[in-house]
C-alpha cells in the first residue's frame, strides 16, 4: 500500500514512517541473528526490502521521539523461530602421536591402555583374521589382555616413538638408504625389521637371541625411555645402574645415551634414596664466639657425662659390695682445660651437687653447653632456670648475681659438642692406661677420684700447639700454665729486684698470664682456622621437604617418613637443625633433630 500511494503522489515525501502495535512483529523486523520459517521469513524480507527498521533520525537525541530497541519476545518458545543447528567437521589424522604418551606415569599403564585400545579395535573390525574374537562391539572388557595384544601394543608404542624422534633416519631406512653420518645412529648401523629400527652391528652370526643381537633403538630424551628405565629399575628391586642397564639390554632395548639417563633417574628415585640415601650435611659453621674469647678460664664451659666404673663400696664377710660411679667432665671452651667431678648416679641431684662443687672450685660460669641429657634438663630447671621452648636454645637465669645461661644442643647431635666429646675420648684413653696397671677389684671411690684428678692434671699439661724444636722457645703452651700459674722455667718478665718480687708477687702472676694469652693468640688461634671437613655448601632443607628420619635402634627399612615442619637457620643462614613431623598409629609426633639424622627423599619443589 505504501509503495502504491507513493507512486501516485506527484510530490514525494522525504521520509515515510511505519507504525505497528505488535512487539512480536517489531521483533521479527529488527532481528539480525535468528532464522525464521518460510512464512515469516518471506514477509520480513519483503518489509525490509522497502523500509529501514531503524531510521537515522531516531538515534538523534534532539528529536522528540527516542529510539526504542525491539528484540524477539521469546525466541526459545516462538514457533516461527528456527532452532540453531550446528555442524562440525572432523578430520582424522594418521595414528597416534608420542606426545600422548606424556599422560602416562608408568610403563605398565601405557602398555595396558594401548593393549585395550587394540582389543577394542579388533572387536569392532570385520576382518576375517579376527573372526574368532569373542568380544564384539564397544564394551567394557574385564578380561586380562593376552600376550599377543601386549606385544602388539609394545610394537605400536615403540614404532611411533621412533617415527617422531628419528623421522629422517626412519624415512631413509624405509627407502633402503644409509643414514647420514651426522646422525647419532650412524655408528649403530641401524636397519628396519618388522617396522622397527634395530641395531645392526657385527653380531649377525652370533648364537644369541635376536633381541640381544639386534636390540630396538630408542632415544633417551623421549618419555617412553624414561618409563622403561623406571620399569626395569623396579624389576631389579632398585639396584644400581649396572643392574638396571643389564635388564634393559636383556629386554632387547638399546637406549641411545642410556647411561646418563639411567644415572639421572636413579639419582631422583625416592626408593633408592630410602634404601641407600646419605644423611644430610652442611658446610661446617664458624666457631662460636666462646671458643675464641680470651675470658678467664671456665667462663664458657661445655660438659658431658661419661662412665660408668665399678668401685668397691664396702667389704662383707663373703666378699665385697660394688657400686657404679660416673663422672662429669667440664671443658673450658677457650683454653681447652678440663675439670672432672665424680658422681654416684645419673639423677638430677648428683648433677646439681657436681655443678656446685665445680662452681666452688673454678668460680661461676657465664654459659654452660651440653647435650639434652635428662639429668641436665632436670638440673637446669631445679637450679632456678626456667626453660622456654624445647626446639630452641634453653635460656636459663642462674641464681648467682653474675648470671648464667645453659644452652642445649639438639637431640642426637653429638658432633655439635665436639669440643667436650674430644676431651672425653682423651680422658678414657689416659684412664685405661692407668687402670691397666692396677687391679680393678681394688678400685674404690677414693681411688677413682684420685685417678680423675691425675687425669685432669695430665690433660691440662698437654701442649695446645706443636712443640717447637727451637732452643730459643723452650716454653710449652698448656692450659695448666694459666690454671696453676706455675712453670718449670722462669718466664721473661720485666727486671725487678728480689725486694720488688717479694713485695709484688702479683707481677709474676700477671706476667705469666700475659705470656699465656699472647702465645694463645699468636700460636693456638691460628690452628683453629682451617675447616677439617664439610667444606661444601649444600641445599638447605626447607619447610615441606619429605625426609626419612633416622632411628639407630631400628633397621633402616623401619625408619619413619617425616615432613619438615620447621627449620632453624644459623647465623650464617645455613640450616643445621630442623623439626620433623611424623605419624605413627594415627598420632602426630614432632622431633627436633640435626640434619645429620634425616635423609632427603623428595624436595618441596619436586
Amino acid at each position: 500500500m505504501a509503495e502504491h500511494i507513493l507512486d501516485d503522489l506527484d510530490h514525494k515525501p522525504n521520509d515515510v514512517r511505519f507504525f505497528c502495535d505488535s512487539k512480536v512483529v517489531l521483533g521479527y523486523i529488527h532481528n539480525e541473528s535468528r532464522r525464521f520459517f518460510v512464512y515469516v521469513h518471506n514477509r520480513v524480507q519483503r518489509i525490509r526490502q522497502s523500509t529501514s527498521p531503524g531510521p537515522n533520525f531516531l538515534y538523534e537525541p534532539s528529536q522528540a521521539q527516542q529510539h526504542e530497541v525491539f528484540e524477539l519476545v521469546n525466541p526459545k518458545t516462538d514457533a516461527e523461530v528456527r532452532p540453531y543447528v550446528t555442524s562440525f567437521f572432523t578430520q582424522v589424522e594418521d595414528g597416534l602421536f608420542s606426545d600422548r604418551f606424556q599422560r602416562f606415569s608408568t610403563w605398565e599403564s601405557l602398555l595396558r591402555a594401548h593393549s585395550f585400545l587394540i582389543h577394542q579395535a579388533r572387536s569392532l573390525t570385520s576382518s576375517p583374521n579376527v573372526t574368532s574374537h569373542k568380544c564384539k562391539g564397544w564394551h567394557q572388557c574385564s578380561e586380562i589382555r593376552t600376550p599377543e595384544e601386549q606385544k602388539a601394543a609394545k610394537k605400536l608404542i615403540l614404532l611411533h616413538t621412533q617415527k617422531d624422534l628419528y623421522p629422517q633416519e626412519y624415512t631413509a631406512l624405509q627407502k633402503e638408504e644409509q643414514v647420514s653420518n651426522s646422525s647419532m645412529l650412524w655408528k649403530l648401523d641401524p636397519y628396519i625389521d618388522d617396522g622397527l629400527m634395530r641395531v645392526g652391528g657385527l653380531l649377525r652370526h652370533a648364537s644369541l637371541d635376536s633381541e640381544l643381537k639386534n636390540p630396538i633403538i630408542l632415544p633417551k630424551q623421549c618419555h617412553v625411555a624414561q618409563l622403561l628405565v623406571n620399569y626395569y629399575h623396579s624389576k631389579v628391586h632398585h639396584q644400581g645402574r649396572q643392574f638396571t642397564e643389564g635388564a634393559i639390554r636383556s629386554a632387547g632395548l638399546w637406549i641411545v645415551g642410556g647411561k646418563r639417563l639411567i644415572s639421572s633417574i636413579l639419582h631422583r628415585c625416592v626408593i633408592c634414596r630410602r634404601l641407600r640415601g646419605k644423611q644430610e650435611v652442611q658446610k661446617m659453621a664458624d666457631l662460636p664466639p666462646e671458643r675464641l674469647s680470651s675470658s678467664p678460664p671456665f667462663t664458657y664451659v661445655g660438659l658431658d657425662v661419661f662412665g660408668p666404673w665399678t668401685v668397691v663400696s664396702r667389704r662383707t664377710r663373703g666378699g665385697v659390695a660394688e657400686n657404679k660411679r660416673w663422672a662429669i667432665l667440664f671443658t673450658c671452651m677457650s683454653i681447652r682445660a678440663v675439670h672432672i667431678e665424680v658422681i654416684e648416679s645419673l639423677n638430677t641431684g648428683s648433677c646439681i651437687n657436681a655443678l656446685r662443687r665445680f662452681f666452688a672450685v673454678r668460680g661461676p660460669a657465664k654459659q654452660l653447653s651440653s647435650d639434652r641429657g635428662t639429668n641436665f634438663i632436670g638440673a637446669s630447671q631445679e637450679l632456678g632456670m626456667q626453660a622456654t621452648r624445647e626446639d630452641q636454645t634453653c635460656l636459663l637465669k642462674y641464681l648467682h648475681e653474675n648470671g648464667c645461661t645453659w644452652e642445649f644442643n639438639p637431640p642426637h647431635a653429638s658432633h655439635m659438642g665436639g669440643a667436650w666429646e674430644r676431651m672425653i675420648g682423651v680422658t678414657r684413653r689416659i684412664l685405661d692406661g692407668m687402670l691397666l696397671q692396677m687391679y680393678h677389684n681394688h678400685l674404690t671411690h677414693e681411688v677413682l677420684c684420685t685417678l680423675m684428678a691425675e687425669v685432669s692434671a695430665i690433660i691440662n699439661a698437654r701442649p695446645l700447639v706443636p712443640v717447637s724444636s727451637d732452643p730459643c722457645s723452650p716454653y710449652i703452651l698448656t692450659p695448666a700454665m694459666l690454671l696453676t700459674q706455675k712453670s718449670e722455667a722462669a718466664f721473661p718478665i720485666e727486671d725487678y729486684t728480689e725486694k720488688d718480687l717479694l713485695k709484688s708477687q702479683w707481677r709474676r702472676v700477671q706476667a705469666l698470664a700475659n705470656e699465656f694469652w699472647s702465645r694463645w693468640r699468636k700460636e693456638y688461634i691460628s690452628t683453629l682456622q682451617p675447616r677439617r671437613k664439610w667444606h661444601v655448601t649444600h641445599r638447605n632443607l626447607v619447610f615441606g621437604d619429605v625426609v626419612l628420619l633416622k632411628q639407630a635402634q631400628f633397621p633402616r627399612n623401619d625408619w619413619p617418613l617425616g615432613l619438615i615442619s620447621s627449620v632453624f637457620p644459623s647465623s650464617d643462614g645455613k640450616v643445621r637443625k630442623v623439626e620433623v613431623r611424623t605419624t605413627s598409629g594415627g598420632n602426630v609426633k614432632t622431633f627436633l633433630r640435626p640434619i645429620s639424622d634425616v635423609i632427603l627423599l623428595l624436595a618441596k619443589e619436586d
